[in-house]
């Protein structure tokens, strides 16, 4: 069985994330055919980027990387629960998305967004910086509007259909994340054969 994360994306105040990622966890909870762990990044407290080498070497330096890197190494494939910030993603998880490398390949992602546009353009620039940690992407999406999913903006109160597109996402995530489980078996690091 694989494992999967489903990362909270946001570390702000208040943030309506908090609630979304908690949904995700819940519907995905009811299945069988995976292991899910909700992991907030907020709870790492990783400061800007401050490895002195760059994370394709895998030589971190600072005990918080290590810990963030030992947790994203756990997983087979993530789902990644972002709001869209001025068209793109938060700075809070492009950062710590940079801390690492290998720990991302040859894994999956899915996505959840929300915002005014439902966070597409979050999602189109993810899939942007994840392909180049060597990750695949899975095509099936959660969009949730602040216009009809949250009351006033705030509360979170998807339309019942959309834990229909959390499992259809899950779906193809977990077909994908096994296939690649078993790339990475075959597979030493950037891809030679063990």
């Amino acid at each position: 069985m694989i494992k999967i994360a489903i990362i909270l994306g946001s570390t702000r105040p208040g943030r309506n994330g908090e609630a979304v990622a908690k949904w995700v966890h819940e519907v995905a909870k009811k299945r069988t055919d995976a292991e899910f762990e909700l992991v907030d990044i907020k709870n790492f407290n990783l400061p800007l980027l401050d490895e002195p080498l760059s994370p394709i070497l895998g030589q971190y330096s600072k005990p918080h990387t290590r810990v963030w890197a030992a947790k994203i190494d756990s997983f087979d494939a993530y789902v990644f629960v972002t709001p869209e910030y001025n068209h793109g993603i938060p700075g809070a998880l492009k950062n710590a998305i940079d801390f690492l490398f290998a720990e991302w390949n040859n894994k999956t992602a899915g996505f959840v967004s929300y915002g005014g546009v439902s966070g597409a353009r979050a999602v189109e620039q993810l899939r942007l910086v994840l392909a180049e940690v060597r990750m695949a992407t899975v095509r099936n999406q959660v969009l949730l509007s602040m216009f009809t999913d949250f009351e006033n903006f705030s509360v979170f109160k998807p339309d019942s259909r959309k834990a229909s597109s959390v499992n259809e996402m899950l779906d193809e995530l977990i077909a994908w994340g096994g296939a690649l489980k078993t790339l990475r078996k075959t597979s030493g690091p950037k891809g030679e054969k063990s």
